[in-house]
């Protein structure tokens, strides 16, 4: 079974979101919006395929990290959720919440072995 298939998003903490948005924008050429951009491209094995990563700027008293410490989250695309997740228990990893399903994908939280809060997303 695969596991990981790539990276979905990046997402930080800081003191302004908003400026920091304008500032990638002014600065790197990112095009954002409030919530930051999403950058999107083809599958090397299927170029008919689009995919897409997400690059996302949280302030820093969101809550949206927790039970996490770290300033910031990593978001990796993966092929079967559900599998994944019941592979994940038998080994004892911390599941932070339920799979949850949206019109674009199903997420769901756990953390690495140094509280690292990750997101793992099977887009739609």
């Amino acid at each position: 079974m695969k596991k990981v298939t790539g990276m979905g998003g990046v997402f930080f903490k800081c003191d302004d979101p908003q400026s920091m948005n304008k500032w990638y924008a002014k600065k790197l050429g990112m095009t954002t919006n409030e919530y930051g951009t999403t950058f999107e491209w083809r599958h090397a094995d299927d170029p008919s395929i689009k995919g897409s990563t997400a690059w996302c700027t949280f302030p820093q008293d969101t809550k949206y990290f927790n039970p996490s410490t770290k300033p910031f989250m990593i978001n990796y695309r993966v092929d079967n959720i559900v599998a994944l997740v019941n592979e994940l228990k038998k080994d004892d990893v911390t599941i932070i919440d339920e799979i949850v399903e949206y019109d674009y994908g199903k997420f769901i939280h756990i953390l690495d072995p140094e509280g690292n809060i990750i997101e793992l997303w099977e887009p739609s």
